[in-house]
């Protein structure tokens, strides 16, 4: 029985845990965090990635919890509205569609329990060290005794750490957009019912959208800069700090909102970039999702990628005769995939600019690939 580890349990890791096991494979997942991490941005599950949640057995729940955003605005500095729109939501494109826009944590606790079954969760921890051979990998953990394993799967996201060890320097593979975006929760203090308001001031802006039927709001603040800014991943209130200094000068309900920041729990931050790869696969390693072909939340597709590619990878790894013919069909089959959506990051940047329309290439784009059987 072959036996696989997955770091990180967030999107991709889990869906692949799920089909993993089901098709008799050992699995385990190693994630970093104590325990599934709450918050997060709207995230949306599109074309054949909705597929996918059907495969998984979770589609008629993620109906159930999707968002249900009525139309939203743009201002400017002063809070004045440029437009608006009742067709498209800049969030999750063209509404009343088939797609569907849901909170992150939404999508990861459904994972989590449709997952764990059989699959052995390790939170809490994360991989040190990979040493490949002719018969497996032996891990070392940063608190767990060091185990052997047939595979490892780097699910662990845009600052992937199994990408690092089994394949070099982040710089090498990471392009960066030069835009930095944070997200947090607070109450629905501006009383907005089912509206996303979107707001932007020179180079600082963001967004509030009401979630939890409108008892809550989700914050993006964010900045650009044309020069790489340099900061611990794991350290929050710098990255707060950096929030707070890009964002002093913008006007609105932007103080308030800054004052909320510093108070919430779930804060997240991160650049928008996106990963570039020859290959996704060294030896028994490969990478999933953002940590092989990250598009970036500009893209609007990242979840979907995680979803299709934890499908595709599950499917070639059950069928095909040995791990590198697996790799290859996996690379192979996502490769054209992953360009088409990387690829929509510049039509989604001019609709922040301009109001947008209902036509959008992310309809070819998410429907651009041919599931195979599992």
């Amino acid at each position: 029985m072959t036996s696989v580890l997955i770091s990180g349990a967030s999107v991709g890791g889990p869906a692949l845990a799920f089909f993993l096991r089901r098709h008799g494979f050992t699995v385990t997942v190693v994630e970093r965090a104590p325990a599934p991490r709450p918050g997060g941005q709207a995230i949306d599950v599109r074309g054949a990635a909705l597929t996918v949640a059907e495969r998984l057995g979770v589609l008629a729940e993620l109906r159930g919890l999707r968002t249900h955003m009525k139309g939203t605005s743009m201002l400017d500095g002063d809070g004045n509205e440029l437009w608006r729109s009742t067709e498209v939501a800049l969030s999750s494109g063209r509404l009343g569609g088939d797609d569907i826009e849901v909170l992150r944590e939404d999508l990861t606790g459904l994972l989590h329990e449709r997952a764990r079954q059989d699959v052995e969760y390790v939170f809490g921890d994360s991989i040190t060290s990979l040493t490949q051979d002719e018969h497996g990998v032996r891990v070392t953990f940063e608190r767990s005794a060091p185990r052997a394993f047939d595979l490892v799967v780097g699910a662990d996201g845009l600052h992937s750490n199994v990408r690092g060890l089994a394949f070099g320097p982040e710089r090498e593979y990471v392009r960066h957009f030069g835009t930095y975006l944070s997200i947090f929760s607070t109450d629905n203090y501006l009383g907005l019912a089912d509206w996303q308001t979107w707001f932007n001031d020179g180079p600082a802006g963001g967004a509030v959208y009401p979630v939890r039927g409108n008892t809550e709001l989700r914050v993006n603040l964010g900045f650009q800069s044309e020069e790489p800014i340099e900061y611990d991943h794991r350290d929050v209130q710098a990255q707060k700090r950096l929030i707070a200094d890009h964002c002093a000068h913008v006007r609105w309900e932007v103080p308030r909102l800054l004052k909320a920041m510093w108070a919430a729990p779930d804060f997240y931050f991160d650049s928008m970039a996106q990963v570039h790869m020859d290959h996704w696969s060294a030896g028994r390693v490969t990478l999933l999702g953002d940590a092989g072909y990250c598009p970036s939340p500009l893209s609007g597709q990242g979840t979907s990628l995680a979803l299709v590619g934890a499908y595709v990878l599950a499917a070639e790894l059950s069928t095909a005769p040995n791990h590198e013919a697996a790799f290859a069909a996996y690379e192979a089959r996502m490769r054209p995939f992953v360009t088409l959506n990387q690829a929509l990051i510049e039509q989604n940047r001019e609709a922040m600019e301009h109001e947008p329309t209902e036509e959008s290439g992310v309809d070819h784009a998410k429907n651009a690939i041919r599931l195979p059987d599992l």
